[in-house]
């Protein structure tokens, strides 16, 4: 059955993945967009912290997390946005949907295999700025779409027990389109000019996770993970039309976006298949992400930092009496400084998040909800504050795969 599902859905998200418009932020002018991954809607919903071997559930956080797997997992999941965007003298909101990730893991004794597809980075915007009432005023709209989406093979192995290890390769790809419309109130030509920049590269993921208990049935879990440097290749064509006429086409020089290395360092306490309170920090270098097409003098890089605290609480996972104690509650909180500075202003990004995991009865399977509330952003320095709510949605089907069958 589950090899079914996972044929249906490749084929569907391999057509909506590359088509959808995942954000709405002016923030996402910047660099490769905005960030949009941040982990399964289980881990998402404690704010990201996954330090825990789960047998059932999939961590791309760290590719040694395949090695504790007990059943094939597959996990599919989407989320429904709103924002209010607010400066200091305007407002508005906006809405999207967006495909968040499509994800395999398989148990091979003490190996464990993953692999998927995940959109990293979304493009989409649309700043005007209108001064045309002015004598020889100025208008210009600016608009972007695409992003950088990867696929990735994991490798795992279970070194002992309570201590894994993995790595895995990605490879980042995709394309970012940008317009704009420049016009002079009074000068009948107007000009256009479109970027369109594809982008591809790899980089490298390596991570291991131990647990050991420390008191009765509570035990410690720790997780590392270390992404290495990597680049991604730009190469931009630019067309400019003015006034209608024949399309000037250019190919620019090409560009390096260079991300740095990130280290993610996660520990928690709790009793498996129960309750974990956790937390984890994850720090990055500060990138160079300058391109032709959004190389701006009011705008820097500087280093990515993350803190977040969350958990879960599972009442009783074997009750055959109540459905209610085998929903698994989750929550979380977490502080980002995103790695982008305008207006010498750094750009935070905070929120709370909540969510449960409602198990399928008769399997290892669920049906994983989540919300997150939070705001991006500042409207200081004339700048645009963002008050988003997610509403996240996912399918994490699990199934034993060669197993040979006794009976005909």
């Amino acid at each position: 059955m589950i090899k079914k599902i996972i044929l249906s859905a490749c084929l569907l998200i391999s057509f909506v993945s590359f088509a959808q418009q995942g954000t709405a932020s002016p923030y996402s002018f910047y660099g490769i967009g905005d960030v949009k991954f941040k982990g399964t809607i289980e881990n998402r919903s404690m704010a990201g912290v996954s330090v825990e071997q789960d047998s059932i559930h999939l961590n791309v956080e760290n590719p040694a997390s395949y090695a504790s797997l007990i059943q094939t997992t597959f996990t599919v999941g989407g989320t429904y946005g709103t924002s209010k965007l607010k400066s200091e003298n305007a407002q508005a909101s906006t809405t999207r949907s967006t495909f968040d990730y499509l994800l395999l893991g398989i148990p091979m004794g003490k190996f464990g295999v993953g692999f998927g597809l995940i959109p990293v980075s979304s493009v989409g915007y649309k700043i005007r700025n209108d001064q045309s009432d002015d004598i020889n005023g100025k208008s210009s709209q600016y608009e972007g779409k695409g992003g950088v989406n990867k696929v990735f093979l994991a490798l795992a192995y279970k070194i002992k027990p309570n201590w894994n290890i993995g790595a895995d390769m990605q490879y980042n790809f995709g394309k970012i389109e940008t317009t704009g419309i420049k016009a002079i109130t009074g000068v009948e030509s107007g000009t256009r000019e479109i970027n369109t920049s594809t982008l591809s590269g790899t980089n490298f993921n390596i991570g291991t996770m131990y647990q050991t208990k420390i008191y009765k049935k509570t035990e410690l879990f720790t997780s590392l993970a270390y992404t290495f440097g990597s680049n991604l290749n730009s190469e931009t064509e630019r067309t400019i039309q003015v006034d209608g006429d024949a399309a000037i086409v250019t190919d620019t020089p090409d560009s390096v976006l260079k991300m740095s290395n990130k280290v993610t360092i996660g520990a928690g306490i709790g009793e498996a298949r129960k309750w974990l309170v956790g937390s984890s920090l994850a720090f990055q270098g500060a990138g160079d992400f300058k391109n032709s097409y959004n190389t701006t003098d009011n705008v820097r890089y500087e280093k990515y930092t993350k803190y977040a605290i969350g958990g879960y609480y599972l009442p009783n996972y074997t009750s055959f009496t109540s459905y209610f104690s085998r929903i698994t509650y989750r929550a979380g909180f977490k502080y980002e400084k995103i790695g982008l500075v305008v207006n010498n202003e750094s750009i935070k990004d905070v929120g709370v998040s909540v969510g449960a995991g409602f198990p399928i009865t008769g399997s290892f399977s669920s049906v994983n909800f989540g919300i997150e509330y939070g705001k991006k952003g500042t409207v200081s320095a004339n700048l645009v504050q963002e008050n988003y709510i997610n509403f996240s949605l996912s399918f994490s089907f699990n199934d034993k795969w060669f197993v040979k069958n006794k009976f005909n």
